[in-house]
């Protein structure tokens, strides 16, 4: 088998629901990702690019149901080079990273462009088509934004409840105090600005029009405002819109090699995809579900958590993203400071189709950063499912 190696990582800055990118269609925001990955690597022949892999959660607007090659097109790729667009909703395009570094492990190919996109803002309202013509009654929009949708009435009901349900019982199981979801909030918006700051994501960032910087983050946030906000989703509850992630739009895209590619692609690589895990339970346990995906990876990588340097994992909400660091800690990660070092979702946004190539991306950075060898990235995915990377820092492996 051969190894699968990261080359280069870009995204779009992370705008606002109905913000800065809310006029930008979800297939220009990933062919944009595409040409400013690409731009670093400009002695890359396009037409050297074997499958062009990509993440999208919605794909019922202006994605065309295939956005992977719509934004292949667009970016000015060849029409030789083929694309296809998976849906693992949250964590799509880390699927489409693994599924791109299997491609390149068994011979299939050298060069594979991954990443993922989603304009939430642009998701469009869907009617059930009715299996009769002209039916007498009324017909309601649905939002495809977040969510359930046009759901079975098969599926236990217990199953579908809102995401923000799920995870206030996610804080039921583990006892997760409202203190400490805000206090991880603002942790997450005090590292993300600091990071712009410090120019960590200039070389990370694509701008888009004229938005250069993610435009959620909130430098002056504190403990004291997220106190006074109401519970979003039970009268009592403890999860509000302080610490969970946004309605977000942004694209990410990573380039992908074999070793031997490094000659195409005219640079040497940033790290190998040394493991990777899948894990599934029940849905409404989604937020959990990244602790065993992490687990498995590092197995199959033959890492142990005492040896993880960097972890980010995504923020869907502050409280699932606890209970996970938790349950690491115990597995031995040994410390959790190392979890979102430059922040994460809650403060830079989540655009579903887009989360799992920025944390990718972003992982291979802080492991260069901080001269770290082994990294994990995970993300949790609604109805009961979870991913992980293990990356390897080559620099640190010499």
């Amino acid at each position: 088998m051969n190894s699968a190696f990261l080359y280069a990582a870009t995204r779009t800055p992370f705008g606002k629901f109905n913000g800065a990118l809310a006029d930008i269609r979800p297939d220009d925001l990933a062919a944009t990702a595409i040409s400013g990955v690409l731009a670093q690597a400009p002695s890359l022949d396009p037409a050297a690019i074997d499958e062009v892999v990509w993440g999208n959660a919605n794909g019922a607007g202006e994605e065309n149901r295939n956005v992977g090659r719509m934004a292949a097109l667009l970016a000015g790729l060849p029409t030789s080079v083929p694309g296809t667009t998976v849906n693992r909703l949250c964590g799509s395009s880390l699927d489409a990273a693994m599924a791109g570094s299997r491609t390149i492990e068994t011979g299939d190919a050298d060069v594979v462009l991954v990443g993922g996109v989603e304009s939430m803002t642009r998701a469009p309202w869907v009617l059930p088509k009715p299996s009769r013509a002209f039916p007498a009654g009324d017909v309601t929009a649905v939002s495809t934004t977040l969510g359930w949708r046009l759901v079975n009435p098969r599926m236990p009901k217990e199953w579908t409840v809102s995401l923000g349900e799920c995870n206030e019982q996610l804080q039921e199981r583990f006892g997760i105090s409202r203190e400490r979801q805000d206090e991880f909030a603002v942790r997450s918006h005090r590292l993300a600005h600091q990071a712009w700051e410090d120019g960590f994501y200039d070389a990370l960032v694509t701008p888009v029009a004229d938005l250069g910087r993610d435009e959620g983050i909130r430098a002056d946030s504190n403990t004291e405002k997220l106190a006074g906000l109401k519970p979003a989703f039970r009268p009592d509850g403890t999860i509000t819109a302080g610490n969970s992630s946004p309605l977000s739009d942004g694209g990410s895209a990573v380039l992908l090699g074999s070793e031997s590619a490094a000659a195409a692609i005219g640079r040497d690589p940033l790290a190998r995809i040394l493991g990777r895990g899948a894990m599934a339970l029940d849905p409404r346990e989604f937020g959990y579900a990244p602790v065993e995906a992490a687990n498995r990876a590092l197995a199959r990588a033959g890492v142990t958590w005492d040896q993880v340097g960097a972890v980010e994992l995504n923020e869907a909400f502050a409280v699932q993203s606890l209970a996970c660091v938790d349950a690491w800690l115990k597995d031995g990660l040994r410390d959790p400071g190392i979890v979102n070092q430059r922040g994460g979702a809650i403060a830079i946004g989540h655009p579903l189709g887009a989360s799992g190539g920025r944390i990718l991306g972003t992982l291979a950075a802080v492991l260069k950063e901080r001269r770290e060898r082994y990294g994990v990235a995970a993300i949790c995915i609604g109805v009961g499912q979870g991913l992980a990377v293990v990356l390897e820092n080559l620099e640190v492996s010499k």
